[in-house]
C-alpha cells in the first residue's frame, strides 16, 4: 500500500493499531488488543513461590532471581505487538511507523522490533494516549503526519 503509515498507540494493557493512507485520509483503526494480565497484581500472576535450591555443605540455599510478573506480562505483550509490526513490514503493509507509548513500555517495544522494522519508525511519542479519541490523537500527531 503506497504511502501507508501504521501508528501504534499502546500501554502495557491495551494497544491500538491505526493506519493512515496519506494526507487528509484520517485514521483507520486496524486492530485493538487488550492484555488484561498487565492489569493484575503481581500476586495474582504467580501460582507458586520462587524456587529454592538446597545449598551444598553448610552454606545456605540460593533463590533464583525473579522477574516481576507484571514486567514479564508486559514483555510478552510488547513481543506480540512487535511481531504484528514485523509481519506488517515484511508483507509491505506500511512504509512508515509511529510509536506512541509510555516510556517504560516504549523501551520494551523498541527491544522487540527487528532492525528493518525499527528503521521504519519515524517518530516516537513517550505518552499514554490509549484513552484519547481519534480526533485527540490526530491533534497529538499533527507534528509528524498530515491527517
Amino acid at each position: 500500500m503506497a504511502n501507508t503509515t501504521w501508528i501504534l498507540v499502546a500501554n502495557a494493557s491495551l494497544a491500538k493499531i491505526y493506519a493512515n493512507h496519506g494526507p487528509k485520509k484520517g485514521l483507520t483503526l486496524l486492530k485493538e488488543t487488550e492484555h488484561p494480565e498487565s492489569r493484575k497484581k503481581n500476586a495474582d500472576l504467580v501460582t507458586d513461590r520462587p524456587g529454592h535450591m538446597q545449598g551444598v555443605g553448610n552454606g545456605h540455599g540460593a533463590r533464583q532471581p525473579q522477574t516481576e510478573p507484571k514486567l514479564n506480562a508486559a514483555q510478552h505483550f510488547a513481543q506480540e505487538l512487535a511481531r504484528e509490526f514485523n509481519h506488517g513490514r515484511s508483507t509491505n503493509q506500511f512504509e512508515r511507523a509511529i510509536l506512541v507509548a509510555p516510556p517504560s513500555f516504549m523501551g520494551l517495544i523498541n527491544d522487540k522490533l527487528d532492525g528493518h522494522t525499527a528503521n521504519l519508525v519515524s517518530d516516537r511519542f513517550e505518552k499514554d494516549y490509549t484513552k484519547a479519541s481519534e480526533k485527540e490523537l490526530a491533534g497529538h500527531l499533527q507534528s509528524c503526519i498530515y491527517l
